[in-house]
Order: structure tokens, then sequence, then C-alpha cells
């Protein structure tokens, strides 16, 4: 029961939070860029994730001299996982490991974006996969969520 009431509640509140454009899925953050990475990166590691690189663009552009809003992103994955996608399709190598984009929009908003795995199914072909989809996009959006969302919200969720 309480998982079918977690369902419906994320069904419900998810929407207003996040967009979903051109194959990827936007969440507005509580939180400011440097935050919602830390929180992301200590989810994903509490679920035996691998970080393999956290990529800071500002500090990037910052040293050839240009200025850039905070934009960071994180690659992160699990063979997991990525293993069986790749053998339905190997062409989803080009979009794995999975990236979470965080970055803050010119009125001082931050936002967590990543591929919509519906787009990744469509785009290579993984029709055959969707078990495995269908666990990477409960994953992602618990990631978000977890990256995103003020305390006392993530607890009335879990």
């Amino acid at each position: 029961m309480l998982k079918k009431t977690i369902f419906i509640l994320s069904v419900l509140i998810i929407p207003s939070l996040a967009i979903s454009a051109d194959g990827l899925i936007t969440i507005k953050s509580n939180h400011s860029v440097m935050k919602t990475t830390q929180m992301l990166i200590k989810a994903l590691n509490k679920k035996g994730m691998t970080v393999f690189k956290t990529i800071n663009h500002k500090k990037g552009a910052k040293k050839v001299g240009k200025r850039l809003r905070p934009t960071t992103v994180v690659i992160f994955g699990n063979p997991n996982i990525g293993t069986p996608l790749m053998k339905c399709s190997q062409t989803i190598a080009i979009d794995l490991p999975q990236k979470a984009l965080i970055w803050k929009d010119k009125k001082g908003q931050v936002w967590f974006s990543y591929n919509d795995p519906s787009y990744l199914v469509k785009r290579h072909n993984l029709k055959e996969c969707k078990p495995v989809i269908a666990k990477i996009t409960k994953a992602l959006a618990n990631f978000s969520k977890a990256a995103t969302m003020k305390k006392k919200n993530k607890e009335k969720i879990k």
C-alpha cells in the first residue's frame, strides 16, 4: 500500500516540478548547483553507483577567460545496468554512462537535467529492454528527487 501511495504521489507531484523536451527531463532544484551536485553524488554512492567524473564547466570557462553560469555534469553508471542495455543495442554505449546536468539559468533558478529513458528507447531501438529501462527510469527519478527536493518533501515520498 505504501509503494502504491508513493507512486501516486510521485505522479501527482513530479509533473509540476519537471519538464520534458528534446529527450531531456528537467527538474527544478531547491538548492544551489553545488548542493544539488553534492546531494546527487551522495545518493549515487548510497546506491552503489560509480561516479566516474564531475565536470565543472564554469571553472573550465574561467580558465580560458570566459564567464559561465554554474554548470556541472556528473557522469555515473553501473555495468550491471549498462551491459544489458548494450546487449539490446550497442549504439546506446554513446549515451552511457549516464549523465546529470545541474545548471543555473539566467533568472538564478537551478535545474537538474538528464536523458529521458523513453527517448533512449526510441533512439536506440531498445524495445526488448523494457524491464531494464523501467528500472533505470525509476532510479533516475529517485536520484533526481534526492538531489533536488527539500528534506521534508523527500521524507514524505519515501
